[in-house]
């Protein structure tokens, strides 16, 4: 008898949208993945992505059972023996070097599945070291820790109302490419143009004209890592210009006079000097921002992955402040979650510089140290050297700067466990990998995406499939390796409740928790009763209510940011004769290095060419399409070049994500089509000095034709 066809309703897993996907089933095959018209959020709208979850689930290179190296090669165990060696050797380790020689790391799919997120926090206190890193400081560190220093709460990050902007300034992002980052935003091509439509502007300043700089009314090229001087000038136009607007929060703002005093010298002239941007173009952004009624500024990688990225995101909060454009209906405001939903008082409002890396010196923020520092700890010998790791979904090799570099030191680790389902760059060092159940086989609600959400929503996800039998879930690896490692280490733990139970446990307590339909109130058992999710409304105010920090007040005067202005102007950049400077970009049908695997993704035209400006092709003599070495002081690597006044002169554009052509890596698809890595090229002696945040972008490099 044939099966009957099934319709499954749920989010997108993979990238910050969160997109509704209408699911078609027949038994274990998948018929179709389409947008769910009937979500209230994103209304249909999905990506090239979306529909790739059928190869992700399919995949033969996919693993589906523990396997531990043997030899040159593979072998399949049971999760018991997998969870019994895991412990072992990982406490073996800590038990003759101590605590902090065993690391770990998370990647950044572990924000996107709340398994690990419920429960990745228990297998850091089985471990118990302090040598823990995460993507956070590859990515969005500046925002958590300006929030933090602000508003009290690393969580309490405003996102754009964009649905009732009416002037939005865009700095070092590419939502049409993204589907927004630190701003959860499905249809945000639809969602711009109709900020054009009710008569406003989108505004985009960046070293390249994106896909987003192309839709917007005015595009600014900008030299990168110069952002922070654009920003600072801004503020200082909005100080010498009279206009300065705090609205309902003046009485909540302090340290204005300080902010007034730091800025005095940045001025649009000089600004002008370092970023390329015009004195008058400058004071015209400051203007718009405060004299129009629905403005907001909004920045995302390129100002954080640089070496003033805490600097930049606090400026854009400040400029959002000032121009009164905080908590207010078309600029930054907080998102009301069901779940996770911060107010004063809160758990998790983070920490930092409580203690120091071992080599550098840097500073760790909530627990976790940059792990542009992590190839050191392993690299470095001496009393705390790291011989030991687990990763959990994570892909630094790819992800983090000099990946050669973390290439080396993972491979003369002592023992290293991950836990994946694909042996990549990162887990063919492993001795054990643990592989969790796909996306379509365990439900998921998204945590943390309904906090940086521009619109109030709430949606659970069931699973698509029954996991295949003796198969574990994320959660139920973390507890059971967890339970192990502390038995091993003599003591005891706890296992925690499933994902789901605690999620319930969460929705009644939480913000809406009085507000369902029925005696339940807003539970799991409500939330499962409307597969298209529940929309709970526009953004509202209320931000003076949420404030975490000690007195109830904002602060604009952090010390330690106001002191990195004088960095700023000291460290005016100076390239070397005939160096370039290299970013990163993004491209739709990518998630950083871990879809490259499905075919109708990777299918097409090669996406890891080097995009020059003509004008410096001329001045070294190379011509459209030819092979070309890039070197930078860390590394080399040699791809194509494409003429394009995409980038600004001066300026090179390299994908992040790709370069999976190495030794021991078993992908079928990327395996043919590997690309290059742009972290071969970048520093990671590069960084965010506040923060030690990577600098990914602005890094120089030379570059010259191969034969």
């Amino acid at each position: 008898m044939q099966d009957s066809i099934t319709t499954h309703y749920r989010a997108c897993h993979l990238c910050e949208a969160i997109c509704g996907l209408e699911i078609t089933t027949q038994g274990e095959e998948i018929l179709s993945i389409r947008g769910d018209k009937q979500d209230a959020f994103s209304r249909g709208h999905i990506c090239p992505k979306a529909t790739a979850l059928q190869d992700l689930h399919t995949d033969p290179d996919r693993l589906r059972k523990p396997v531990k190296r043997s030899g040159d090669g593979w072998q399949e165990i049971s999760w018991e023996e997998a969870i019994k060696l895991a412990a072992e050797g990982l406490t073996s380790i800590q038990q003759r070097d101590g605590n902090d020689a065993v690391a770990l790391y998370a990647g950044n799919p572990n924000v996107h599945n709340y398994g690990s997120l419920t429960h990745g926090g228990l297998l850091r206190k089985a471990l118990q070291t302090r040598n823990c890193y995460s993507a956070t400081s590859l990515d969005q560190l500046p925002h958590q820790l300006v929030s933090m220093a602000l508003y009290g709460h690393q969580a309490l990050i405003p996102v754009p109302d964009i649905d009732r902007s009416r002037y939005m300034l865009i700095l070092g992002a590419n939502p049409l490419a993204s589907n927004g980052s630190i701003m959860t935003v499905p249809d945000v091509t639809k969602r711009l143009k109709a900020i054009q439509q009710r008569g406003g502007r989108v505004v985009v300043v960046d070293p390249r004209r994106t896909e987003t700089a192309t839709l917007a009314d005015e595009h600014h090229f900008i030299r990168p890592g110069t952002d922070a001087f654009l920003l600072l000038a801004i503020i200082h136009t909005l100080f010498a210009d009279n206009l300065i607007r705090p609205g309902h929060l003046v009485d909540v703002v302090q340290g204005v006079d300080a902010v007034r005093e730091a800025v005095r010298g940045i001025t649009p002239q000089l600004a002008a000097q370092a970023t390329g941007i015009a004195a008058e173009t400058i004071r015209h952004l400051a203007r718009a921002m405060a004299e129009t009624d629905g403005s907001v500024c909004y920045g995302r990688m390129g100002v954080s992955t640089q070496a003033f990225g805490t600097l930049c995101q606090w400026a854009i909060q400040v400029i959002n402040i000032l121009c009164g454009s905080l908590d207010r209906e078309g600029g930054a405001m907080l998102p009301s979650p069901a779940f996770g939903y911060i107010t004063r008082g809160a758990k998790g409002a983070g920490h930092f510089a409580r203690w120091h890396s071992r080599v550098s010196g840097l500073p760790e923020f909530d627990g976790e140290f940059p792990s542009v520092v992590l190839a050191e700890e392993m690299l470095t010998a001496g009393e705390g050297q790291v011989r030991g790791l687990v990763t959990m979904a994570g892909n630094p090799v790819l992800s983090a700067p000099d990946g050669r570099a973390l290439d080396r030191a993972l491979a003369g680790l002592e023992f290293m466990v991950a836990i994946d389902f694909y042996i990549n760059e990162t887990t063919c060092h492993a001795d054990l990998i643990l592989p969790p159940t796909g996306p379509l086989e365990h439900d998921h609600y998204d945590i943390v995406f309904h906090r940086l959400a521009v619109r109030n929503s709430s949606r659970y996800n069931a699973p698509v499939f029954e996991p295949a039998a003796g198969s574990c879930h994320d959660w139920q690896i973390l507890n059971q390796l967890s339970v192990a490692i502390a038995a091993a280490r003599g003591g005891s733990l706890k296992p925690l409740p499933e994902p789901a139970q605690l999620l319930d446990m969460g929705l009644r307590h939480g913000h809406y928790g009085e507000r369902g339909d029925g005696e339940e109130g807003f539970s799991l058992q409500y939330l499962q009763r409307f597969p298209h999710g529940v929309d709970m409304g526009p953004l509202v105010p209320g931000l003076r209510d949420r404030l975490c920090t000690d007195d109830g007040m904002i602060h604009l005067d952090v010390d330690f940011i106001l002191q990195d202005i004088g960095r700023l102007v000291a460290a005016a950049p100076v390239l070397a004769e005939g160096e370039l400077l290299l970013i990163g970009r993004r491209h739709v049908r990518s998630n950083n290095s871990w879809m490259h695997n499905s075919q109708r993704l990777v299918k097409g035209k090669p996406r890891w060419q080097l995009l020059m400006h003509p004008s410096d092709l001329r001045q070294r003599g190379l011509q459209d399409g030819v092979q070309v070495r890039i070197e930078s002081r860390t590394g080399a690597v040699e791809t194509s070049v494409m003429a394009s006044d995409e980038v600004m002169p001066g300026v090179v554009s390299l994908p992040h994500g790709w370069g999976h052509r190495r030794q021991g890596v078993q992908l079928r698809v990327a395996g043919e089509q590997g690309g290059v890595s742009c972290n071969d090229l970048t520093d990671r002696g590069l960084f965010d000095a506040v923060s030690g945040n990577a600098a990914l972008n602005g890094v120089p490099v030379r570059v010259s034709g191969v034969g």
